[in-house]
């Protein structure tokens, strides 16, 4: 009788992953600890926030590194994720005159260590070899650190924490949104070069979705107008899925279905941080414009 029952979830499990395309309870387990790790570092003390953004910034930044190493980009990780942890006080701390100093010592740094490393004859490449990958170690503090920073600048803002948590969750209501729509009714490719499992169905739920989220959070959360939140779900409904299809074309050009494979049923850490990069910046910038 248990071996029965087992085998019919083990059927049922498999039923759902082979739909979803991933292992669909440990990806959500993996969510609801992150999801409970920002929670805890928002709302008790939103000074907790730096140790979030900076574990997401320094693990996709090596994770990013890694795999255009892989590519054949000599990028040093070291200094990409050192450089990368240090624009998270600059921006809390220091503003956005700090966000934007840091960022650029930041790639100054990563392009003075790529060139004294030539000393190594193992390193040594052409002249336009070396210049892509000084590229691509800018590419990666513009990408992950630069834009991943606006988050914390927005939270150190007074009542900043309150626009982080809103803007975040309608990033999650957007991919939730176009998940189970797409899922359900999902029939006309978006973009089946770049990503072949979006779909305009899919968009159309995540745009419902989100504008619900942002008037919900702008009324009971950032005590503002219904139409703030009907402006922030429109926004980052477009800032969510750019930055998601941007990703999946980084990924594309990389050869790979996975930035890597260190959160189960999510893939990497760039891979659940794509949509909330752009989307970061775009909050701050309504955040400016509102309040």
């Amino acid at each position: 009788m248990v071996s029965d029952f087992e085998a019919q979830v083990r059927a049922t499990n498999d039923k759902i992953n082979a739909r979803s395309g991933r292992p669909l309870v440990r990806a959500i387990i993996v969510g609801l600890v992150l999801g409970g790790s920002l929670l805890v570092s928002l709302i008790v003390v939103k000074e907790l926030y730096m140790l979030f953004a900076a574990a997401l910034i320094g693990f996709t930044s090596f994770e990013l590194a890694s795999a255009l190493r892989f590519a054949g980009r000599d990028v040093p990780r070291l200094p990409t994720v050192v450089a990368g942890l240090a624009v998270v006080p600059a921006a809390f701390y220091w503003g956005a005159t700090g966000h934007w100093l840091v960022t650029l010592a930041g790639i100054a740094a990563i392009a003075v260590w790529r060139l004294v490393e030539l000393v190594r004859p193992s390193h040594r490449v052409s002249g336009l070899d070396l210049l892509k990958d000084i590229g691509a170690g800018a590419f990666i503090m513009a990408y992950v650190a630069f834009m991943g920073g606006y988050t914390v600048l927005l939270t150190a803002q007074d009542g900043g924490q309150w626009w982080t948590l809103a803007f975040l969750i309608v990033v999650v209501a957007v991919d939730t949104g176009a998940y189970a729509s797409g899922l359900a009714f999902g029939r006309h490719k978006m973009a089946p070069i770049i990503s072949p499992g979006k779909t305009w169905e899919g968009f159309a739920g995540s745009v419902v979705v989100a504008i619900v989220a942002g008037v919900l959070l702008a009324l009971f959360m950032l005590q503002q107008p219904w139409w703030v939140g009907i402006v922030l779900g429109v926004v980052l409904v477009g800032t969510a899925t750019i930055g998601d299809l941007a990703e999946s074309l980084i990924k594309r050009d990389l050869g790979i279905k996975d930035i890597s494979t260190w959160l189960p049923g999510h893939g990497g850490f760039l891979d659940r941080v794509d949509s909330s990069l752009l989307s970061g910046a775009a909050a701050f910038a309504l955040f400016l414009i509102f309040t």
